[in-house]
């Protein structure tokens, strides 16, 4: 257990900062992030009828054989603000490179969000989301089968479906990696007040 923490630090620091540590912080940031998902007509069909939301501006993700993410988010709830979450990631396989990118998990009703808001929760081995492209006219690309979306394709133009009552959604800021899995995803979560105490 100890070697593993060695490793997951090892990998965390080798990712750039400024992709690492997204910040929570900064409005703009969120503004501008959730701005370039409601481009996309897809993401914006599934955020019109959400429950609420995590958003994360900036994951960074890199590595070489092990690889490991990191990013800072906030969760909202019908256009409100509730608390701020963080997810880390370690994977092992085959991948090379580094990337940033942005993410939106969207809950289709209360008990999803609630259970995402528990204060632990984690996708499985097998969930990937869907990658979009980030303007008016594109339809989604996918990267396969997700605990929060099911991506068909059908002529280059994919769909979303709800599975586990969420869905997910990237896009890509820049870098490359050949690995787009949220399985191994951990994700804490504060409230706001309990953020506020700290």
């Amino acid at each position: 257990m100890k070697h593993l923490s060695h490793i997951i630090i090892s990998v965390l620091l080798v990712l750039p900062l400024s992709f690492a540590y997204g910040g929570e912080g900064k409005d703009e940031k969120y503004a501008e992030s959730l701005a370039t998902f409601k481009e996309n007509p897809i993401v914006q069909k599934f955020l019109s009828k959400a429950y609420g939301y995590a958003l994360f501006p900036t994951i960074g993700k890199g590595g070489l054989g092990i690889g490991g993410a990191h990013g800072k988010g906030r969760v909202y709830k019908s256009g409100t603000e509730t608390g701020t979450t963080k997810m880390t990631q370690i994977t092992i396989g085959f991948q090379a490179g580094g990337q940033a990118y942005s993410q939106i998990i969207l809950f289709e009703n209360k008990k999803s969000f609630d259970k995402f808001t528990s204060g632990e929760f984690e996708f499985g081995a097998q969930a990937t989301a869907v990658a979009i492209k980030a303007s008016a006219g594109a339809a989604a690309g996918t990267t396969g089968n997700t605990a929060g979306a099911t991506s068909k394709g059908d002529a280059g133009k994919q769909t979303a479906e709800w599975v586990n009552n969420m869905v997910v959604f990237t896009y890509a800021k820049g870098g490359l990696m050949y690995e787009a899995s949220l399985g191994g995803q951990k994700f804490s979560y504060k409230s706001k007040g309990e953020s506020k105490k700290k």
